[in-house]
């Protein structure tokens, strides 16, 4: 698994996601870095929609594929803590090109 992919997948699962957030969150205008798309193509995460069937209201959620993917990359690399974890700041750092996160 990539390090955006797995990236992602802690993102997901560090706690209650709606599918706003995660579109505001890992929006991108470079087609190279669809790992939102890829995430829902692979069947990594689904997206449940809830309360009056909108997308407003949907939320992101981590399918056991993805679960089961993201323990053997646990498993075999450094955890992400942090502003790793942090889609805003990894933007920032791909942006400016800084190591530093902030």
């Amino acid at each position: 698994m990539n390090a955006l992919t797995r990236q992602f997948l802690v993102w997901v699962t560090s706690g209650p996601r709606s599918y706003a957030d995660a579109m505001e969150a890992w929006r991108t205008s470079c087609p190279r870095q669809s790992i939102w798309e890829d995430a829902v193509r692979d069947r990594l995460v689904t997206i449940e929609r809830a309360g009056d069937g909108s997308m407003k209201q949907a939320n992101v959620m981590i399918t056991a594929r993805g679960r089961r993917l993201l323990a053997r990359s646990q498993a075999s690399a450094p955890r992400l803590t942090g502003s790793e974890t942090k889609p805003r700041n990894r933007a920032r750092r791909l942006r400016t090109g800084s190591s530093s996160g902030a």
